[in-house]
C-alpha cells in the first residue's frame, strides 16, 4: 500500500496523535528514495533497540539480498526514455517495486550491488554511446569492472537499420554484462526505426521473466512516472501517436540566391491548443510523400496506384498507402534484403553479401532508384510489405515561447539535388519547404530533449556550437536568456559556406552583439578564403580564452552533424583542455567526463 493511501490512516494505539502529526510533518515532502532511506533508518533503530542487528542496505535502502529492479536509460532523443517509462508503469502495474534512472545519474559501481537491471539505450553516429551513457559504457568494458554472476539484466536496443553500427550500444551493453558473468532473462531486443510494437512485446516478456524473483516482494512502490514527450492541454494528449493538425504561417528562404544550400525559416503556428515547449527541445513532423514520386513509383512497378493493400491498421489503395504509410525518400537494408527476396535479383544478392559496398549503395540513392537499377515485376502488397513505415523527422526548434507564444519555429534544409539523370528532394524537407502551401494544416508534437537545456542558473555562461542548421537552437536559447533578463555571458561559433550567402539569421545575431545579450561570435565561413575553415579550427584559435570561460563554469553546447563536424568539435576542446590546462591526455577526457556528468557538456547531433 503506498503512502499516500495511508496518509489518512488513523494511527491507531502504536502511535499518540502528538507522535503522529511530528511523523507526517517530518516527512511530508521527502521523495521515494529518501522515503526508502528512513524507512531503512528506523527499522535499523527497532532492530538495535530490540537487541538485534539491523539490515544491511545497499545504496538504494533496500535489504540485502531483496530482489531489485533497477531500469537504466540511455537516451539521446528521449525515445528510450519514453520506453522505459512505459516499462516502468507495466513493472508498478505488476507490483514491482522499481526506480528509472538516467545512466548519467548513476554511480557505475553501483552495477556491483544490482540484482536485476534492465537497460534502454540508443545508438547514434558510428555506432556511439548517447551522451548520458558514456560513462557506464566505457566502465564495463574497462579493467574496473566487477564480476557481475550475481546480476540478471535485459537490453533493449535502439537504432536505425540503414547504419552501418545498428542498435551498437545495445549490444555492447549485452556483450559486456554477459562477459562479467551476468545472466539475461530474455533475448536483447535491436529495434529499428518502427519499434513501438516491438518494443511492447519484449517489455511484456520482460515483465513475466521478473514474476518468479518478484512475487514475493510484495512491494508496490515503483518511482512516478516522469512526463514523455506527449503534451496534455484540457485533457488532450498530443504525441507520435496523436499529433496535433497545426498550420504552416511561413516559409522563408534566408539562404542568398547563389548559396550552394536552400536553407528555410519555417514557422507553424499552435494555435489554442495550449502545447508547451522549452528550447532544446525538438518538433516532431509527420509528412506526406510527393505525389509526383508516388506517381512515378505505382508506374515504375507496372501497377496502376488502385490496388488494394494491407497495413498495420487497414486496408488502402496502394497509391494512399505509398503517400502516406511508408518510407520513399530513406533507402535502407531490409527493403533491398525484401525485394531481392521477391525478385530473385543476382544483383542485389551480390551486395547484400558484401556490407560495406551495400552501405555505400544505399547512402546514395532512394529507394526508387534501387527499383529502377533491378526492375522486376511484384504485386502491389508485395512491394508494401518490403517498404518501411513512414517515421517522422524531428527538427531542433528554433525559438522560446517567452518570444514568440503560440508559435514554433525551425530551421530546415531542403534536400534537393540531382543525381542519377533525376531530381531527389527529401521527403520531410520537400514538404515544408515546397510543397505545403502557408495556411496548410501540418501534423507535429513536441519530442522533448532534456539532455539539451539552459543552465538552470541564468547567471551562467554558455559556449554554443551551431554551424549550418545547427544554429536553430540557439536561437531559442538567446530568445530565452533574452526574456529572463540573464547575466551569464553567451558566445556563439557559427559557420557555414559564405558570408554573403549563408549568415543565418545575421540580422538577429547582430542585434544580440548591439544589446549586449550576446558577448562574442565568433564566425568560420569555409570558401571565403583559400583554406576551408570550420568551426573547430576557429575554437582552437580561442583556445585560451575558451578554456577561461570552462573554468569560470561555462556550460558548452554542440548542434549539428553527427558524423564529422562533432567529433572534430570534441577533438577540438580536448586539445584546448590538455595544452591550456596543462594536463595528460587522461586527465583532459576525465575533465570532459565531468562536464558530461555536470550537464555542462551536451550535444543535440544528427
Amino acid at each position: 500500500m503506498s503512502a499516500k493511501s495511508n496518509q489518512n490512516q488513523a494511527p491507531g494505539a502504536v502511535l499518540n496523535d502528538n507522535q503522529w502529526n511530528a511523523i507526517t510533518q517530518a516527512i511530508a515532502g521527502l521523495n521515494r528514495d529518501q522515503l526508502t532511506w528512513v524507512s531503512g533508518y528506523t527499522a535499523g533503530l527497532a532492530a538495535a533497540q530490540a537487541g538485534g542487528v539491523a539490515p544491511a542496505t545497499t545504496a538504494q535502502g533496500q535489504a540485502s539480498g531483496a530482489a531489485t529492479l533497477t531500469i537504466l536509460v540511455g537516451s539521446q532523443t528521449g525515445n528510450a526514455k519514453g520506453l522505459a517509462q512505459q516499462f516502468q508503469a507495466q513493472a508498478e502495474q505488476a507490483g514491482y517495486s522499481s526506480k528509472l534512472v538516467n545512466m548519467s545519474d548513476y554511480k557505475p559501481r553501483q552495477i556491483k550491488n544490482e540484482t536485476h537491471v534492465v537497460i534502454f539505450v540508443s545508438t547514434h553516429g558510428e555506432g556511439d554511446a548517447p551522451d548520458d551513457a558514456v560513462e557506464l559504457h566505457e566502465f564495463l568494458g574497462s579493467k574496473k569492472a566487477p564480476k557481475l554472476a550475481g546480476l540478471k539484466y535485459a537490453v533493449l536496443g535502439l537504432g536505425d537499420s540503414s547504419y552501418e553500427f545498428f542498435c551498437q550500444t545495445g549490444k555492447n551493453f549485452d556483450t559486456r554484462l554477459a562477459a562479467l558473468g551476468a545472466q539475461a532473462m530474455v533475448e536483447r531486443q535491436d529495434c529499428d526505426v518502427d519499434y513501438e510494437d516491438i518494443a511492447a512485446t519484449w517489455s511484456t516478456k520482460v515483465i513475466e521473466a521478473l514474476k518468479e524473483d518478484f512475487s514475493s516482494s510484495g512491494s508496490n512502490a515503483a518511482v512516478a512516472i516522469q512526463s514523455g514527450s506527449a503534451v496534455v492541454s484540457g485533457g488532450v494528449t498530443y504525441s507520435k501517436k496523436a499529433p496535433y493538425s497545426a498550420t504552416l504561417l511561413t516559409s522563408q528562404k534566408i539562404t542568398g540566391r547563389d548559396s550552394v544550400k536552400d536553407i528555410r525559416h519555417i514557422e507553424i503556428g499552435l494555435e489554442e491548443s495550449g502545447i508547451r515547449y522549452q528550447p532544446g527541445d525538438a518538433l516532431g513532423v509527420w509528412f506526406k510523400n510527393s505525389p509526383a514520386l508516388v506517381a512515378e513509383f505505382v508506374e515504375l512497378m507496372g501497377l496502376t496506384g488502385s490496388e488494394q493493400v494491407k497495413v498495420a491498421d487497414g486496408e488502402y489503395t496502394l497509391s494512399d498507402a505509398l503517400t502516406s504509410k511508408f518510407e520513399l525518400t530513406q533507402s535502407y537494408p531490409t527493403f533491398v534484403k525484401a525485394y531481392q527476396n521477391a525478385t530473385g535479383s543476382e544483383s542485389l544478392a551480390a551486395l547484400l553479401a558484401e556490407p560495406a559496398q551495400l552501405r555505400t549503395y544505399l547512402a546514395e540513392r532512394q529507394i526508387i532508384d534501387i527499383v529502377k537499377e533491378h526492375p522486376a515485376p511484384i504485386s502491389a502488397q508485395t512491394l508494401v510489405d518490403a517498404l518501411r513505415p513512414l517515421t517522422p523527422r524531428l527538427y531542433s526548434i528554433a525559438s522560446a515561447q517567452a518570444e514568440v507564444e503560440n508559435e514554433v519555429h525551425l530551421t530546415v534544409a531542403h534536400v534537393d539535388y540531382e543525381a542519377f539523370g533525376q531530381r531527389h528532394q527529401g521527403g520531410a524537407s520537400s514538404f515544408l519547404c515546397e510543397r505545403l502551401e502557408e495556411g496548410g494544416e501540418i501534423e507535429v508534437y513536441i519530442e522533448k530533449n532534456d539532455n539539451f537545456r539552459l543552465p538552470e542558473n541564468p547567471d551562467t555562461p554558455v559556449i554554443m556550437i551551431g554551424p549550418g542548421t545547427g544554429i536553430a537552437p540557439f536561437r531559442a536559447f538567446m530568445q530565452e536568456r533574452d526574456a529572463q533578463g540573464a547575466e551569464g555571458k553567451n558566445w556563439l561559433f557559427f559557420g557555414n559556406p559564405n558570408f554573403t550567402q549563408d549568415f543565418l539569421y545575421q540580422v538577429e545575431w547582430q542585434g544580440y552583439v548591439k544589446s549586449g545579450l550576446l558577448d562574442k561570435i565568433t564566425l568560420a565561413f569555409s570558401r571565403d578564403q583559400k583554406e576551408k575553415i570550420y568551426v573547430q579550427h576557429r575554437l582552437l584559435e580561442n583556445g585560451k580564452e575558451v578554456y577561461e570561460w570552462l573554468e569560470s563554469g561555462a556550460h558548452f553546447y554542440v548542434c549539428g552533424d553527427a558524423s564529422h563536424m562533432a567529433k572534430d568539435v570534441e577533438a577540438a576542446l580536448l586539445s584546448i583542455i590538455q595544452q591550456q590546462g596543462g594536463k595528460s591526455e587522461e586527465d583532459a577526457k576525465a575533465y570532459l567526463v565531468a562536464m558530461r556528468k555536470a550537464k555542462r557538456y551536451q550535444k543535440d547531433v544528427y
